[in-house]
């Protein structure tokens, strides 16, 4: 519980800061990933933003190792809170109301995760098929990639309406949740006895070229969606898609058994419905005031 806190704040505190660091850079696309990454290396606060998130991967990997994954996912939700508030405060991002009867919703869903939890009954899986994993992983990553490919094109629509960046949080959410997946496979190799055996281990699964892949397009991905949108949204929504796609995918992959007892068993999926149905409901379009650009002095005559 304690690392999946950490593993929050680190998150939370990582993605504002990399945010914070992208206003002040130029446009980034996607088309240039060569210039993206030159810009954002030469910033100072983006490396720190991104070095807090490699931390909070450090904690995540304790998580995965103790908690089941549903369990893991649904604390790890409880993060948006943390991140709309420092996002309020660092960068001068306001929510609709809409938006924030969002979040609520997505806090209950949390809660509803958290109650069907009992310590010692929930089982910590630590294998999965490569073959399941791969099916389940490829198409996902196909259909991020896609998704994300056409939100694109609809920004380059000089008369579109400004958007609150749904579909990017879900196209990179996408790739997270397969990382996240690479993540648990990660941790279950590491129980390996020596250093050799497990470095042999990782490498003969899957999981290290899946989490080189989703850290190579999701931080390009994400690095230019992020300067588009607000991070008090965007990142909610990418987070939610991750939760969701682990949480279940992940359970039926590894083999971890649901809840046993009727209460605890619909506490955990209507949980997870009710945070889909949140998901499915998010405004496309942002109506919330923006924060405003610094003023320029005036040019002494």
């Amino acid at each position: 519980m304690a690392a999946a806190l950490l593993a929050n704040t680190l998150y939370s505190l990582g993605f504002v800061l990399e945010k914070r660091a992208l206003t002040s850079l130029p446009e980034v696309s996607i088309r240039q990933p060569a210039r993206l990454l030159r810009l954002v290396l030469g910033s100072p606060l983006w490396i720190g933003g991104s070095l807090a998130l490699a931390a909070g991967f450090a904690a995540q990997l304790v998580v995965y190792r103790t908690l089941p994954i549903a369990a893991a996912q649904g604390i790890f939700v409880s993060g948006l809170v943390l991140l709309v508030l420092l996002s309020a405060r660092l960068l001068g991002e306001e929510t609709s109301g809409r938006e924030r009867y969002a979040l609520g919703a997505i806090l209950l869903a949390l809660l509803m995760v958290v109650l069907s939890l009992r310590e010692g009954s929930d089982t910590v899986s630590q294998d999965a098929p490569y073959p399941l994993i791969l099916l389940v992983c490829v198409p996902s990553l196909a259909a991020g990639v896609w998704l994300y490919a056409s939100a694109e094109r609809r920004t380059r629509n000089r008369h579109r309406r400004p958007t609150t960046g749904v579909e990017y949080g879900v196209a990179v959410g996408l790739l997270y949740g397969v990382s996240s997946l690479a993540i648990k496979g990660v941790s279950s190799r590491l129980t390996t006895h020596g250093i050799g055996g497990a470095v042999l281990d990782l490498l003969s699964s899957p999981y290290p070229y899946l989490l080189l892949f989703t850290g190579v397009f999701g931080l390009v991905m994400s690095q230019a969606a992020l300067q588009r949108c607000r991070a008090s949204l965007i990142v909610p929504v990418c987070t939610t898609v991750t939760s969701l796609f682990t949480a279940v995918l992940g359970t039926l992959s590894f083999g971890e058994a649901l809840p046993d007892e009727p209460l605890r068993l619909a506490l955990r999926v209507a949980g997870t419905a009710l945070a889909v149905a949140v998901l499915l409901t998010m405004p496309k379009h942002d109506t919330a005031p923006q924060p405003s650009p610094p003023a320029k002095e005036l040019a002494s005559p």
